[in-house]
């Protein structure tokens, strides 16, 4: 993602990490190693320090965090780190003891910073009547996992003939790059889209996006019509803009939708999905808000 500090919201819960020998102070080192659900893999030494958050010695808290000598996987370049925001007990928000956060991310296509905001007030977006709310839900067997009530999917006016039980296992993970969805409900998602966007199928190679179409020569200077894409969560319709589902190459003629299918019964609710969107996580009253925002006009307005 091009952010001015790429965070990426990791669902963390550490296994208990290997300590042994000794460094300078005869103190003990501790070695972690940690896999993430996108196939990337970080080992390094665990260590704590002091760290200030706002102003004076009254910010100061003494955290534990990882030092990464070994980085394995979808690691971008222009990342400086990973910020774990889960719900396990070394997540950020967990040891500064918080009870809600937020965050915004810009376009990955930009290079403007991001929002991500910890504890405090309701930000003003959020207070203007523009949010929708849903429950958060946990789940004691991924206890670290921000679980939501996905009761179906609409494509256009469509909605899919999808049973509410292949959604129960639906998390928000801003650490995964786009939505997946189990391979049944992906496919009929699929066909709902081809048979509405009325396109010959197309593909760019090498990607992993295959729910593609060949765009027309008139689409250098009209957009296609493209439909709408609705999460129906308990309690609020999350109504994505085109731009966070919709991906075009118009030098290659190509449309795609980012979506993607995975095994299992899992749909995770990525990044690409909320773009330009503030979402804050009530962790006191176990609620998730959202509303669509210019991320990079909240950073300049703070």
């Amino acid at each position: 993602m091009k952010q001015l500090v790429a965070l990426l919201v990791v669902l963390i819960a550490l296994p208990v990490p290997s300590c042994g020998g000794r460094t300078r102070g005869d103190r003990s080192t501790c070695v972690y190693v940690y896999h993430y659900g996108d196939k990337s893999l970080t080992v390094g030494q665990l260590a704590t320090d002091h760290f200030t958050f706002g102003g004076g010695n009254a910010g100061a808290r003494r955290l534990t965090f990882g030092c990464g000598h070994f980085n394995k996987g979808v690691f971008q370049s222009n990342e400086t780190g990973i910020a774990g925001f889960g719900r396990g007990p070394w997540s950020l928000p967990s040891q500064l003891n918080v009870t809600s956060f937020s965050y915004c991310f810009t376009s990955m296509f930009e290079s403007k910073s991001s929002l991500v905001t910890l504890g405090g007030a309701p930000p003003a977006a959020l207070r203007a009547g523009e949010a929708r709310t849903t429950p958060l839900r946990k789940n004691p067997s991924q206890p670290s996992l921000y679980f939501l009530s996905l009761r179906g999917v609409s494509v256009g006016g469509t909605r899919l003939p999808v049973p509410e039980s292949r959604f129960r296992s639906t998390i928000i993970d801003s650490g995964a790059s786009i939505t997946t969805l189990p391979e049944d409900v992906y496919e009929a998602v699929r066909a709902e889209f081809a048979a509405q966007v009325g396109l010959p199928p197309g593909g760019v190679e090498g990607s992993a996006l295959d729910l593609c179409f060949a765009l027309p020569v008139t689409a250098l200077w009209r957009r296609p019509a493209v439909p709408s894409l609705t999460l129906h969560l308990e309690g609020a319709d999350w109504d994505l803009p085109r731009d966070n589902y919709v991906f075009e190459d118009l030098a290659a003629r190509v449309m795609c939708v980012v979506l993607d299918a995975a095994p299992g019964d899992q749909t995770v609710i990525g990044n690409f999905q909320q773009q330009n969107t503030h979402v804050v996580y009530d962790l006191q009253n176990d609620r998730l808000s959202f509303a669509p925002a210019r991320c990079d006009e909240l950073v300049a307005s703070l």
